[in-house]
């Protein structure tokens, strides 16, 4: 069984449930963003180890780009994260002050 496909998106999961379908895509896509670049760093490590074990010139060489790609990756991750978190509070908010908001009884 693939392990995505039984995973349901919280933009269909959500919707109707005092969520706005259009956050919850934005949240959902970030998260994939996230996995992905998540995955990349995984395999950029095993590669990095793997170069490691080796202790052949070329491939320490090789570490120095794959190690600085990694960094860059966690600055993407950290920056996902910020943006997401942003989304959120932002969705979070408008939700909040909605809810508060008193109907007119004039």
């Amino acid at each position: 069984m693939n392990r995505n496909s039984s995973r349901r998106s919280p933009a269909t999961e959500y919707v109707g449930v005092d969520g706005d379908p259009v956050v919850w895509a934005a949240v959902d896509e970030s998260l994939r963003e996230v996995q992905s670049m998540l995955d990349r760093n995984r395999r950029l490590i095993d590669e990095v180890n793997e170069n490691q074990q080796t202790r052949l010139r070329h491939n320490m060489v090789k570490n120095v780009s794959l190690i600085q790609e990694l960094n860059g990756n966690i600055s993407k991750v950290l920056s996902l994260y910020s943006d997401l978190n942003s989304t959120f509070s932002a969705a979070f908010q408008n939700h909040h002050s909605a809810a508060n908001v008193t109907p007119d009884k004039s």
